[in-house]
């Protein structure tokens, strides 16, 4: 079983626009902006509690299974409490202009070097549009859902099977080919798109915020 995971370049759009005289600044808050942090090197649970305004217990009582001395880079944290979350049910599986002009585009590059096209397959787009929704709802821009967990701890918990699966996501692009345009300019998304292992796809753009999603499976 083949897993690929392409990290998106567009994270550097998030930073894109802070200036190289201040982008050292260290931002302090009165509560945190979002539900989850992905740890970076050389965080620790007390400089995470101090930056986000928490209470050090609190958010030692909210990660228990973390190390506070040892974290490990790039897990995720929670900075505020999971009321009661219930996980959304995979909704309509009908594809918006927008998701399916992305399709359409998808399969135009595959033409171009001979690749048949990719199929739509419904419950794929479904949880693509849940996860672009998560990555809005939750404030963070990553491959690692705290939600979900990873696109394929995501594709089975909804019942997708596959021999191969990979995602892109992208973030601040408004339109279809502005966001196909990033993705063919990064050697990794482009792979995923060009790949001749994948046989699926599923699109889910949620438009506050621009948050873009393709997964794929091979059948």
């Amino acid at each position: 079983m083949k897993k690929q995971l392409i990290v998106s370049a567009l994270a550097l759009s998030i930073i894109g626009g802070v200036s190289s005289t201040n982008a050292s600044a260290m931002t302090m808050y009165k509560e945190p902006p979002f539900e989850a942090y992905k740890v970076t090197k050389g965080d620790s649970l007390f400089f995470i509690a101090k930056r986000y305004g928490l209470d050090y217990k609190k958010l030692m009582e909210l990660n228990p299974k973390v190390d506070p001395y040892n974290m490990e880079v790039g897990s995720i944290i929670r900075l505020k409490s999971e009321a009661s979350v219930t996980k959304p049910t995979a909704s309509s599986s009908e594809l918006s202009a927008y998701e399916q002009e992305v399709v359409t585009l998808v399969n135009q590059e595959r033409a171009k070097v001979g690749l048949p096209a990719l199929k739509v397959d419904n419950q794929l787009a479904k949880t693509a549009r849940l996860k672009s929704q998560d990555m809005h709802d939750k404030k963070y821009f990553d491959h690692t859902s705290p939600t979900y967990g990873s696109p394929f701890d995501m594709m089975k918990q909804f019942g997708i099977t596959y021999k191969t699966a990979g995602e892109n996501i992208a973030y601040g692009q408004k339109t279809p080919a502005e966001v196909m345009n990033a993705w063919m300019n990064s050697p990794g998304h482009k792979a995923n798109i060009l790949s001749k292992d994948f046989t699926h796809i599923g699109v889910g753009y949620v438009q506050d915020g621009s948050y873009w999603t393709q997964q794929f499976i091979g059948k």
